[in-house]
């Protein structure tokens, strides 16, 4: 959802200098998005569809400016895995303007109820404004 929610504001704001993926820490190569997250970006006026999976890799953390993760599990997953990453592994929610650095993670509502889908989503807008207007 990030992703999509990024890329939207990014080109709303005109701005073609930034490049943006996602990748998975763990190996889901090719597997679809989430059902529920695919319908939940498509109620709000995103494409949710199309999304294909890869593997986080080396030349993705040495060619990036900034990784960023949902929750500090994953940073720190990162971090262990590739050291080169140290420094420029972020946070998603530390760009909310919300933010109060207690309640750091943006949680994978994954298997979980409606709500959760929706808090996830709310969580990664308020996030992805904070961190647009840093950009531009």
């Amino acid at each position: 959802m990030a992703e999509r929610v990024f890329r939207r504001r990014l080109k709303e704001n005109n701005r073609k200098d930034i490049e943006v993926s996602s990748a998975a820490l763990y190996n889901f190569e090719r597997a679809s998005a989430d059902p529920r997250s695919v319908e939940l970006l498509n109620k709000k006026g995103f494409d949710g569809y199309g999304h294909k999976s890869r593997p986080l890799t080396e030349d993705m953390i040495a060619e990036a400016d900034k990784v960023i993760a949902m929750e500090g599990a994953h940073q720190e997953v990162i971090i262990d895995k590739y050291p080169d990453a140290e420094g420029k592994v972020y946070l998603l929610k530390s760009f909310s303007e919300n933010y109060n650095g207690l309640d750091e993670d943006i949680k994978d509502p994954s298997g979980r109820s409606d709500y959760h889908y929706r808090l996830c989503f709310a969580e990664i807008y308020m996030a992805v404004e904070g961190l647009t207007k840093r950009c531009i």
